[in-house]
């Protein structure tokens, strides 16, 4: 064991072969004029290592392409080596990770691949932050934890206002954390019912060329919601509560001339909303609600000469007190790994 802290040396690797000539040695540059470096991490057992190096070193190879450095086993140790940029990047993400692996989290590619982004904007010490405590439990019994530092940012907002806009590409769970805030909410008895809604506009598409009556048109537009609480809540709990009205989910038109006291109603899909319709749902909750709305700016499917209701009011409340507004970015993308790329993908074209 190298003892109880990271231990890094500096390889020194001369003509001489590495042995000592009787004074201190140049160190050779690798290429690009950088230092050669290595750096050893001490693991407690195999099983840790093989746990955090993952199944078929899939973790490893994550790692060595994300920093650069070349990761090895080296007795009772994980080993790090290559220029001394890429060691210690490599290093401070890596004696991370084994922190948060020691701790009962769960070591992917996604939590790579965020842990190695924030060490490269010198904020390696804020991943331990990503551990945060369970925000809902499914019903099947899978722990809803926030997956990076904008998710723990949102629902640390969904707790403490009453009014709160989460704005970010798909994938970055700012619905589905929603749903669960209100389902915990309701759970709490803090409020007597949930609203969900969403404003059925076409992306491209005609209702009127789809099968079915009104209701058959818009549950298509409503799918994602129904998704996430029979998620949380199990189809036969979903379906008692819709059945005795303490859960409603229907399109935002259905939300006009309503007064909404003690719920919580989130709005989905806003950028969706004209601005009149905006300023209508805002006006519709009453005392003990809480309100949430969510929207993608970047995905707006309104015609052309209609201004989206969700722009329109994060720029007009921006400074109104009891209103937060949380901005979450591809960084926060929790879906497959590709959803990360393609967003910076057009966010780089201005797609």
């Amino acid at each position: 064991m190298k003892g109880n802290r990271l231990e890094n040396t500096i390889e020194l690797d001369n003509a001489s072969g590495g042995q000592d000539t009787g004074g201190p040695q140049p160190e050779p540059p690798m290429a690009g004029g950088r230092k050669a470096a290595e750096a050893y991490l001490p693991i407690q057992s195999m099983d840790e290592q093989m746990r955090l190096f993952g199944v078929f070193d899939e973790n490893l190879n994550i790692l060595e392409a994300e920093t650069g450095a070349k990761i090895s086993s080296a007795n009772d140790a994980v080993r790090m080596d290559g220029d001394e940029e890429s060691v210690a990047l490599c290093a401070a993400v890596l004696e991370k990770l084994l922190l948060m692996q020691r701790r009962g989290e769960a070591i992917n590619r996604s939590l790579i691949r965020y842990a190695v982004d924030l060490a490269k904007e010198g904020n390696a010490d804020l991943i331990e932050q990503i551990i945060g405590d369970v925000v809902a439990i499914t019903s099947k019994g899978r722990q809803i934890k926030c997956k990076t530092l904008g998710q723990k940012k949102y629902v640390r907002a969904l707790k403490e206002y009453d009014l709160v806009f989460g704005v970010g590409p798909a994938g970055t769970g700012k619905t589905y954390l929603a749903v669960a805030m209100a389902v915990l909410a309701f759970k709490n008895k803090e409020v007597d019912r949930i609203i969900l809604t969403r404003p059925a506009v076409e992306a491209g598409e005609k209702l009127g060329f789809l099968p079915g009556d009104l209701q058959n048109k818009v549950d298509p537009y409503l799918r994602p919601l129904y998704d996430a609480l029979n998620d949380l809540l199990g189809n036969e709990t979903y379906k008692s509560l819709t059945e005795r009205g303490a859960i409603e989910v229907a399109p935002l038109a259905y939300m006009r001339g309503r007064t909404l006291n003690d719920a919580y109603i989130i709005l989905d899909e806003a950028q969706n909303c004209t601005i009149e319709q905006m300023k209508m749902f805002l006006t519709r909750f009453g005392e003990g609600s809480r309100v949430v709305v969510t929207g993608d700016i970047t995905q707006i499917d309104l015609a052309a000469d209609r201004r989206s209701g969700l722009k329109h009011a994060l720029s007009i409340l921006e400074d109104v007190a009891g209103i937060k507004q949380v901005y979450l970015t591809h960084k926060d993308v929790v879906r497959h790994d590709l959803v990360q790329r393609i967003i910076r993908a057009y966010d780089k074209r201005g797609g």
